[in-house]
């Protein structure tokens, strides 16, 4: 039911911003196009965007889906484009009139477009570093830094490079633990960038939910065989931490967390790997002292931002709830296709001390 509601949305949602898109085209090449032309153009548009939706739904071609996502991106940031030459225009119009102010105009929209389409692409592939430091209300021996990179989606648009990248991250900052929720593991070779992942107190991987499509097997031995423990509703003791990992909420057999702390020692700080941060609040009831969790990409793509705001407790950033340290990544890769506005690719660094 979900499902079909949210493709009511988006196959409605599409319509007006394909005329949109028309509109603009037409604005473009006024005076290029005829009547018959502009027909034409309309009919093409319309049959495309929707002939995308059925290719997708119907998985009648492989690509069809990123091409889907493609498609609607295009037709929003046109429509950011229309906004922003409608305010070039009132500003201009004083000063520029008449075929002048139209070229610069119909130069304008285009640059908007390709402008943002190169700044979505710098912030999905070139990743930031974020810091946090957080003190734990138990004791630890010594402050330990904990490396966070979720969400990669690896596959051909993200792959080899960007884990080679990720590993000398890790290795510049010097991270004890990392935490690496790994998606859509295709083995294209990348096992030996990835096994680069190291860390003194270990790198430890939960599944999200790409990866409980009916691969999980195969995705947790490719993770494992590269040096990564993978936790599946799995407990690990490790530099004074008891670090717990929860396989993604899709997976409906998996444990309730509050079974899983029942069989952890939770007089050392708990650390949490769990995918969606759906649970924020009951955990925030729970002996954890740190979570972390990703999924959500900070809406990858504005204004999905808002969304992911509204739907959940915390959607991106750092919270101190009670005595837990809640944190949810947008993540080291991005979903479907490499652009993200509103949002960047990053990896967290979060130093930690005990209470002393």
């Amino acid at each position: 039911m979900k499902f079909l509601s949210f493709l009511t949305l988006f196959v409605l949602l599409m319509q007006p911003f394909t005329y949109g898109f028309y509109k603009a085209l037409c604005w473009q090449f006024e005076g290029r196009l005829k009547k018959r032309g502009r027909r034409l153009l309309c009919l093409a548009l319309f049959a495309f965007g929707n002939g995308l939706i059925i290719l997708s739904l119907f998985r009648l071609w492989h690509g069809s889906f990123r091409l889907t996502a493609l498609w609607m991106v295009l037709l929003l940031y046109t429509g950011f484009a229309a906004l922003f030459v409608w305010l070039l225009k009132l500003l201009l119009r004083k000063r520029v009139a008449g075929e002048k102010l139209r070229r610069i105009l119909r130069i304008a929209a285009p640059a908007a477009v390709a402008s943002l389409f190169c700044l979505s692409l710098y912030n999905a592939y070139l990743p930031t570093v974020r810091h946090y430091r957080v003190v734990l209300d138990k004791p630890l021996a010594k402050p330990l830094r904990i490396g966070v990179a979720s969400d990669l989606h690896l596959g051909i648009l993200f792959g080899a490079r960007q884990l080679d990248k990720l590993a000398g991250i890790m290795q510049q900052e010097k991270a004890d633990i990392m935490d690496d929720d790994t998606a859509a593991y295709e083995a294209e070779h990348m096992q030996p960038h990835l096994s680069k992942l190291r860390a003194p107190l270990g790198v430890y991987a939960t599944l999200g939910n790409h990866d409980l499509f009916g691969a999980q097997r195969q995705i947790t031995r490719a993770i494992e065989a590269a040096g990564i423990t993978v936790l599946n509703d799995g407990i690990i003791e490790t530099g004074g931490l008891t670090v717990i990992g929860r396989p993604d909420d899709l997976d409906k057999g998996r444990l309730k967390t509050a079974e899983l702390l029942k069989q952890a020692d939770t007089s050392k700080p708990v650390v949490l790997l769990d995918h969606r941060p759906s649970e924020i609040e009951l955990h925030s009831t729970l002996p954890i002292d740190i979570q972390v969790s990703g999924h959500v990409h900070n809406g990858q793509i504005f204004p999905a931002n808002f969304i992911v705001r509204a739907i959940n407790r915390l959607h991106y950033g750092y919270e101190k709830i009670g005595n837990g340290h809640f944190f949810v990544t947008s993540g080291y890769g991005f979903w479907g296709i490499p652009l993200r506005l509103g949002s960047q690719s990053e990896v967290l660094i979060i130093d930690v001390e005990g209470r002393r």
